[in-house]
C-alpha cells in the first residue's frame, strides 16, 4: 500500500487507482507489480474497451488438423500384383 501512496503522489489519483483495481483482478501484488500496471495503462482511453476476438470471429480455422496427432497410421498391407488382361482367343481360321 505505501507502493500506491506513492504513486498517487507522481499520477493521477485515478489512475493510480484503476492499476490498483487491475492488480486487485489479476491478484498481482508483488513488488513493482502495481507500477507495471499503471506503465502499461497510460496513455489507453479510459472508456475504449479492450476488444478481443471471440469464437465466431476469430482467424483460428480450429482443431481438426490436430486430430491426427499422435495416431499411428494403420499397418500397411501389401499391395496385390496387377492383374494380367485375359489373352485373347486365337482365331481358327473359319469365317462366318
Amino acid at each position: 500500500m505505501a507502493e500506491a501512496v506513492a504513486l498517487a503522489k507522481l499520477h493521477p489519483p485515478g489512475e493510480v487507482d484503476r492499476a490498483l483495481g487491475t492488480a486487485a483482478v489479476a491478484g498481482r501484488f508483488a513488488e513493482n507489480d502495481v507500477l507495471r500496471i499503471l506503465a502499461h495503462q497510460a496513455g489507453r482511453d479510459v472508456g475504449k474497451p479492450i476488444i478481443r476476438a471471440s469464437e465466431t470471429h476469430s482467424l483460428q480455422p480450429g482443431t481438426s488438423a490436430w486430430s491426427g496427432l499422435g495416431v499411428t497410421p494403420a499397418a500397411a498391407t501389401p499391395a496385390a500384383p496387377p492383374e494380367s488382361p485375359e489373352p485373347e482367343p486365337e482365331p481358327t481360321g473359319e469365317s462366318a
